[in-house]
């Protein structure tokens, strides 16, 4: 332990100036990159936020565990970063099978629902990611940037939106901040998937009030 401690100090020294995401990353970089990835969701599939040790996957993607602190200085680094892409390929496999829906608001309910039931087979992942992006600080701030333009491109699509208004952009923000708070809720015991669905369709008529005004009517 005081062994692993002293690599996570001078890691933790050399992220902070050489971390890849500072610049695109090479073909092996990035291969790399999702090998971590991978067994960071592999493990906390299995166990939760507690069983995501950074030596484990470090082991598990066959990478040093200083090479694993240059690419996420921490275990909350990390678990955000996995968030961020449990997201990406959510929003490939929607893109492959489009929501259904006679209006806007309906389609980002139903897209939100589909992307929540998907983390609801995954209880422990889900529990570990929505943990590490409620403990982040200032640090993790481009992570967590890069979860929550993520979580709006995939409202976006759904909506069928290329260029919003400040005021459907504000009604997006509203809408991740429900879908997030509902994951909480529901992780915790403390709502129902019935009522996390209530809740969704709710805020999603949102959408409905920020529609602009049809200006070439009379």
């Amino acid at each position: 332990m005081p062994a692993e401690a002293k690599v996570d100090k001078v890691a933790k020294v050399d992220a902070s100036t050489a971390r890849p995401d500072s610049a695109p990353l090479t073909e092996r970089q990035e291969a790399r990159r999702r090998r971590i990835l991978h067994a960071s969701a592999q493990l906390a599939s299995r166990g939760g936020f507690d069983a995501v040790q950074m030596r484990e996957v470090a082991e598990s993607s066959q990478v040093a565990l200083g090479t694993l602190y240059r690419y996420f200085p921490s275990k909350i680094h990390l678990l955000v970063a996995t968030m961020q892409d449990q997201l990406e390929h959510m929003h490939g496999t929607l893109r492959k099978k489009p929501p259904a829906g006679d209006t806007a608001a309906q389609r980002v309910a139903e897209t939100l629902m589909r992307a929540f039931r998907a983390l609801q087979r995954e209880p422990h992942l889900a529990d570990a990611m929505v943990r590490a992006l409620t403990f982040a600080d200032r640090s993790v701030s481009p992570e967590v940037d890069q979860v929550s333009h993520q979580t709006t491109a995939i409202v976006l699509d759904a909506m069928g939106l290329e260029n919003p208004t400040p005021e459907q952009l504000s009604a997006v923000r509203v809408i991740e901040h429900t879908w997030h708070s509902a994951l909480i809720t529901w992780l915790s015991g403390r709502a129902s998937i019935a009522q996390v669905k209530i809740d969704i369709e709710t805020v999603c008529r949102l959408i409905d009030l920020t529609e602009p005004e049809d200006r070439g009517g009379a």
